[in-house]
This record gives C-alpha cells, structure tokens and sequence, in this order.
C-alpha cells in the first residue's frame, strides 16, 4: 500500500517545482509506484479533491468543524489556532505547527507514534468516505472525532497536506492538463487518447486505471456509463450572429432559455437527474422524473435538456424561481405544484449501450425526435438550420420577445465535446455577455454594516498555472438584505480572517455585469472590472466553469476592435 507520507512528500516537491513539465515528470513518477488499488485515489488527491465530480459524496467539513477537530489533537484552543492562521496565512502552515508543538498529555497520539503506525492513501481515503456518509443527530461530532483520529495519525509533515485536503485546498498547482500529462507519460498511452477517456467517463481516476492495467486498448473502450454524469459541452459567447456563422455552411439555430441545465439519465424505470454541476438533484425534481417516465420512449438515454418556471399563461418566470426548485429538499410536492417548470431537450449523448457523443449533431437531433413524445411540459427543443442572417435575427428577437435569453448558434456537423468550449456551440444575448466568476476574498462592512460582509473580491482561473486571480471587487447596490443572506452564506466558507479581510474557499460562483474590461496593476489577472455589480448568485455553476483568463484577454481585445 502507499503510505500517505509519500504522497505528502510529493506535494512538498511539487510546491517548490515551478516548470509545469518539470511537475509533470514528478507527478508521473508518483503514479508509477503507486498501488493499483489506490491509483484512483491519488489522482483525486493530487488535484487537492476528494472524491470524483460525479460522486454523491461530500465531505462537508467546514473550517469550524476543522479548527475544533485540530484544537483536540493538538491541544492547542481555537482561538489560538485562529490566530496562527492569521500569522501564517496558510491552513498547512498552521497544521504544521499546532501538530510538531502537540501537547505531551496527548497520551493516546504519543502511542500512535511510538507503534509507528503509519496512514495509507486507502486509510485517508476510507476515513473521509465514512465522514461524507455521516448526517443526522450527533454528525457533528461523529465528523469530529473521524477527523481527531487522521491527526492523532499524522506527523507535522503529513497534517500540513492532509488539513489542505480536508478544506479541498491542496494548492500545489497540478490541474487536470498536468495529470492527464502524466498519466500518458506513466503508462505510455496517448495524451489525446487519455483526454477522450476523460471527456466519456469524467474521471481521470477511471482513464488512469485502465491506461495501467490495459493500456492503449483499455482506455479506447472507455465509454459514458449510464447513471454517471459526464461534462456538459459549452458555448462561447458570439460577438454578432454574423461572425458566429460565417465559418459554418448551415447553422442550426435554437432559443436560449433562460433556464436551468439539466442532465437527465434513464435506465428502464430509474431516472436520475443531474444539474450543471453534476450535483444529484432528482428528488428536487419529482415532475421531471414523471415527464420522462411517460414521454422517453428508449431504455437507456442520457439527455442535455434546460428547464424553466413559467408562469399561468406559459410565460418564462425569472431565473431565481427555477432555483427555488432545485435547491428545495423539504416540501416538495407544494414548491412542485407553486412553480411549474417546463423541460426543453436539445441532445442525446447516449442511448440503448452506445454512446451518441462522436455523431454528428443533425443525427443525434434524430434520434431526440425517435424517443421523445412532445408534450407542453417536456419536448424536443425547436431547431431551425439556415445561412441566412436576417432568418437568425428574425429568431433572435422571437426569443427575446417570448422572454428569453436570446439564441443558440450551432455547427449541424459537430460531435458533441463534453467539457469543451469550442468554434461549434455559440451563444447570442442581447445585452454585453455578463461574466461567471467565484468569489476568493471578501471585506467586513463599515458603521451600520460592520455584522455583513460588505464587498467580495472575484477572481477569473488561469488554466495554465490553476490559480484563481482577482478581477474585480463587488459590493455597491447591494441591498442590507441581500449582504445578511450573503453573509451567513459565506460563514461556512472562511479560509483566513485578518482583520476585515477575509479568504473564502473559491466555491461561490457570482454572474456579474460590467461596462467594461480594463487593463489593471491592482490585480494579479492583469485586469479589472469597470462598475461591477452583481446580477445572479449561480448556484447551478462550479468553480471550474468560470471565466478563464484567455477568455478575458480576448474580450478585452475585441472590445478595443
């Protein structure tokens, strides 16, 4: 078995290796020793999670929990824990610190010490699978004596790496270009063959396993698996809808609803729901469930579809009602009948055992039609393919008019790419395209408002190195209301408090709206936000599906043009 010191002499490595090859080289070789069984297992580790995208566990150790689990074992107070984290701007720093300082009375961890009992990444792994399947009276402190038992473990070098963990903020800098890298380099299969495994399965760990126990020809016959969501295929904001189908001998052109994101799978008589962030939510969503039961024809599918609320006379309800339903765990069958959704299928991505993904888009539009009857409450999206600009601007205001976002511009001959925001999916809104970015860092208000977390800092995701790099500050225009529910929000998400500023675990993701994109000093991006404001709080969105720095560079230039 692999000892979880040698994965936390790894990352001590990693963090002082700047050259993305160099790190490359030294992740690989990582792999190459590490038991089978556990492969998996450092895949996740090494990216600083827990558990695959589409796993239904959640750790959901907040720093509270964390501080009072690391206070027990290490003898140390809370509040002197917090204070050192301050000092040390740093959660591994400071786990280091309390653990090599450990309190002599801690009678139970000398022994653990003296027995030379050491952590596997199986041990790690299994305990934070017990933690993730704990809920109900005494969770708290069931959770804490879990986490009470991985630190007693731990030597100073082993906690700074496995507090980072636990918080899912290893920050070493390995993304998931670099261990794709180094999967291919580790057992000698194709960086674009491992990439394909990845896009079908979503999870490297998987792809990682078959390239070392078969490789070329095991990671060829990876496929999407029912009940396992894969990444959703994005779109790219057009500039003009000139532009957009300039380079495509037809485009298919669909309305943009103003919507949520769904991916449904059907196996038989089991439906299973995913939302844009692959979050399981199908017992939010008991009328969908009943719409696919009665209306998808096929055995086994899984659909990309939007769902919207709509109002008595069929209108679109704004945005936040769709999120009441998904977010809603407790009265359901009320919240169900209170906001009528409507479901808008737009692809197929498998169906009967094969996947639909390597088809081009005119044929899997045939298959949707095969296997769905249409009824006002789920239907087949409206799909027109033309060249001709003014029937695109013709169906362009249609949709605004109805209510809508606007349009989808889509090559008829692309495949369909899971994960990917390429030339073939285009999104056309009439207003500047707002940004989706996650919130980093934040402030304590001033006089009346010094309770709230006055303003938040924002940040876009540099692909190349994986930091998260401010943009912008947002706080004006938002109502005492607004920042109490905001505030309570982000309790759970402190990383680092010192003083009025604080550091957030970069999970929230803020859609925000700008006048324009600015060349900044004050920002490590390299750029800023003129008048910021917050539009949507978008809960249906992930971190990793923010902005990226490329893309800002690129509205930036075509603002100048």
């Amino acid at each position: 078995m692999t000892s979880f010191a040698d994965f936390a002499n790894v990352c001590r490595e990693i963090e002082n290796i700047s050259s993305s090859l160099e790190m490359t080289e030294r992740v690989a070789e990582f792999f190459k020793l590490v038991d089978t069984e556990e492969l998996h297992i450092a895949i996740y580790f090494i990216m600083g999670d827990v558990f695959p995208d589409w796993s239904d566990y959640d750790l959901g150790v907040g720093t509270g929990l964390f501080y009072t689990s690391l206070s027990k074992a290490s003898g140390f107070s809370v509040d002197e824990i917090k204070k050192i984290v301050r000092d040390k701007g740093d959660i591994g720093k400071t786990t280091v610190e309390v653990i090599d300082k450990r309190s002599g009375s801690q009678i139970t961890f000398d022994m653990f010490n003296k027995l030379k009992s050491k952590l596997t990444l199986n041990d790690v792994y299994t305990t934070f699978k017990k933690i993730a399947a704990i809920n109900g009276k005494g969770s708290h402190e069931n959770k804490l004596k879990m986490l009470q038992y991985l630190f007693s473990k731990t030597t100073p070098e082993e906690a700074q790496y496995l507090a980072r963990l636990v918080l899912e903020q290893l920050r070493i800098g390995v993304g998931e270009g670099i261990v794709r890298n180094a999967i291919s380099k580790s057992f000698n299969v194709p960086s674009e063959l491992i990439e394909r495994g990845y896009m079908l399965t979503n999870d490297l760990g998987v792809v990682a396993l078959a390239a070392k126990k078969g490789g070329i020809d095991e990671v060829k016959e990876l496929s999407i698996q029912i009940d396992r969501p894969i990444k959703l295929m994005l779109a790219q904001v057009a500039p003009n809808i000139l532009k957009a189908i300039k380079d495509m001998d037809n485009a298919a052109i669909e309305w943009k609803f103003d919507g949520a994101r769904l991916q449904i799978h059907k196996n038989f008589d089991d439906v299973t729901i995913f939302s844009r962030k692959l979050e399981n939510i199908t017992n939010s969503l008991p009328d969908v469930v009943s719409y696919v039961k009665a209306q998808v024809t096929t055995d086994t599918v899984i659909l990309d579809a939007e769902t919207f609320a709509i109002d008595e006379d069929g209108k679109p309800k704004p945005f936040q009602e769709i999120l009441k339903r998904l977010r809603r765990k407790y009265d359901i069958e009320m919240t169900t009948r209170d906001i009528p959704i409507t479901v808008k299928i737009f692809d197929v991505m498998y169906c009967n055992g094969k996947s639909l993904v390597d088809l081009p888009l005119t044929e899997r539009r045939k298959v949707l039609h095969n296997i769905i009857t249409d009824s006002s409450s789920l239907s087949v999206s409206d799909q027109i393919v033309t060249d001709n600009v003014e029937k695109v601007e013709q169906i362009y205001f249609e949709a605004i008019d109805d209510g809508h976002e606007g349009i989808m511009i889509k090559n008829p001959s692309s495949p369909y790419t899971p994960g990917k925001r390429g030339n073939n999916w285009f999104k056309k809104k009439p207003i500047m395209e707002t940004l989706d970015l996650v919130v980093i860092g934040g402030e304590w208000g001033y006089g009346r408002r010094t309770n709230f977390i006055g303003s938040f800092t924002l940040a876009c995701h540099d692909e190349k190195s994986g930091e998260y790099l401010p943009i912008a500050r947002v706080g004006t225009g938002l109502t005492d209301e607004n920042l109490s529910e905001l505030t309570e929000l982000f309790s759970s998400l402190i990383l680092l408090e010192n003083g009025r500023n604080l550091e957030f675990k970069p999970e929230v993701v803020f859609e925000v709206a700008f006048e324009e994109i600015q060349k900044s000093k004050n920002y490590a991006s390299g750029y800023s936000l003129r008048f910021p404001r917050l539009v949507n709080l978008r809960t249906d969105k992930s971190a990793d599906e923010i902005e990226t720095l490329d893309r800002i560079k690129d509205l930036y230039n075509s603002q100048r043009k």
